[in-house]
């Protein structure tokens, strides 16, 4: 558990700090917390190494094995470049404070439960630690209407949500006896499958889940959340709080329900068709940026699900399982630098009384930030699943592992839907090249080191695997043991 307590420590030191300091100094609580996750990371990188095939812990409810080591790097990524991305942003909303920073390596520690727990008290007090440190972050521009009223409909969402999931879990506690998803995997397997109170356990736990992966229907919250939030805390969302929840879905629905799949299969390919056609079909029409943006990572969520649907169709182990489990893994890694990205540009944008979400205000970007328009573009094409960007990677595997599976027509479907986004990201794209600047706006955008870097990093990550996929894709066969 040392990473979480090193979080802890840093994000408490933080809160004592902000108090002392003055306020033209407030820069250092971001430096707090860029150390914090830097001591994190190197705290895993020890646990990796010092136990190379992973242990159990904390009165067996915490297992460190490489799945959880691959989902703990993801998030501290998430968090240091939302770190850079955050300190200059702050400072023009007037915000400058340390809980921010705090909150942020606390919803840290939370999404590291979800990953590592394989206990369901565990996994619920992630998933709660995570959920109310990012409420508070979504309305932490308490000036903002729009952020204030973002923070209440996630928080009354996420609250009912979360209840619904909480008796699913009870049920499945009911029935076997034990908080820990081995026990709970033999309790519901064989003939007591067909148990109506089983059942009733998975499609309330089933429904915490989707939500939580904001998949259509219960992706309501999304929108509303990403276009109230500071803009830095909307990328955060899209990629650490999305990784999480997929951490916490292939705990539970893998690791733990896998003898239902028969049950919940049918489910996730309805689910994964309605997720896709609800999130193309809304971007299209969609003219502020971030909203755009939540309804594609909808759809990003659809594209997912395919492959989670390959893997329910296939022998445990199989090449189609394995290829869909990477798929989804790939998918997330490519999936946090790519749109991190693009929501770092779009923070940038951020300066006197623009407030540069619209895609209006994308106009003539080209003039005014050329390296960051050419970025912004790589990023897009990227999305859309264009090669050699990254995210050609991640689709690939999804619709090779739907092929293998013999699920033809969702792979086609899939593909469909992909020039759906094309369209709506080339929107963007033509925005910034071909459009003029607002009157007013025509100046050099001015744009801080920390900005400059968080993009430079995300759009290298996004090139390099792209160009170089094969380090990470031994890094996914790694993380599930597929090789040494």
């Amino acid at each position: 558990m040392l990473p979480m307590v090193e979080l802890t420590i840093f994000a408490l030191g933080i809160l004592l700090i902000d108090l002392m300091i003055p306020r033209e100094w407030k820069w250092l609580n971001a430096v707090g917390a860029f150390a914090g996750i830097l001591f994190a990371t190197v705290c895993v990188w020890q646990i990796q190494h010092t136990l190379p095939h992973g242990s159990i812990g904390f009165f067996n409810a915490l297992l460190v094995d490489r799945f959880a080591l691959y989902f703990w790097y993801l998030f501290l990524a998430s968090a240091a470049i939302t770190i850079l991305m955050s300190a200059r942003y702050l400072d023009i909303e007037d915000e400058q404070h340390g809980e921010y920073y705090s909150l942020l390596l606390l919803s840290v520690v939370g999404m590291m439960c979800m990953a590592a727990g394989i206990d369901i008290v565990l996994l619920f007090i992630g998933l709660e630690l995570m959920a109310i440190s990012i409420y508070i972050l979504v309305g932490f521009l308490r000036r903002d209407r729009r952020s204030n009223e973002a923070a209440l409909k996630y928080l009354l969402l996420g609250a009912f949500s979360s209840g619904i999931f909480a008796y699913g879990l009870s049920l499945l506690y009911g029935l076997s006896g034990s908080t820990n998803l081995a026990y709970i995997a033999r309790a519901v397997s064989g003939p007591r499958a067909q148990n109506p109170i089983v059942i009733v356990a998975l499609l309330t736990t089933l429904v915490g889940l989707l939500f939580k992966i904001a998949a259509v229907p219960f992706h309501q919250w999304a929108p509303d959340a990403y276009e109230g939030a500071p803009t830095c805390i909307t990328g955060f969302m899209s990629v650490a709080v999305k990784a999480a929840a997929w951490a916490l879905l292939l705990r539970i629905l893998v690791f733990g329900l896998l003898p239902l799949r028969s049950i919940y299969t049918p489910i996730m390919v309805f689910v994964a068709i309605a997720t896709m056609t609800g999130g193309n079909l809304a971007a299209l029409t969609q003219t502020n940026t971030k909203r755009l943006l939540a309804y594609s990572s909808i759809a990003h969520v659809g594209y997912m699900l395919l492959a989670f649907v390959a893997m329910g169709t296939s022998p445990y182990g199989s090449p189609a399982f394995a290829d869909g489990f990477k798929g989804i893994l790939l998918y997330l890694m490519v999936y946090t630098f790519m749109n991190l990205g693009v929501f770092a540009v779009i923070t940038s944008l951020r300066h006197r009384n623009v407030i540069g979400d619209e895609i209006d205000d994308l106009a003539g970007l080209y003039s005014r930030a050329p390296v960051e328009a050419v970025l912004m573009l790589l990023f897009l094409l990227s999305l859309a699943g264009i090669p050699p960007a990254a995210g050609f990677l991640g689709k690939y595997y999804i619709f090779l592992s739907l092929i293998e599976s013999q699920h033809y027509w969702l792979a086609a479907l899939g593909v469909l839907y992909a020039l759906f986004g094309l369209y709506y990201y080339l929107r963007i794209a033509n925005a910034m090249f071909m459009r003029e600047a607002p009157a007013g706006e025509t100046a050099r955008l001015p744009i801080s080191l920390a900005m400059r870097t968080a993009v430079g990093v995300a759009a290298l990550a996004t090139l390099v695997i792209g160009v170089f996929p094969e380090p990470f894709i031994r890094t996914v066969n790694w993380s599930l043991g597929i090789v040494r």
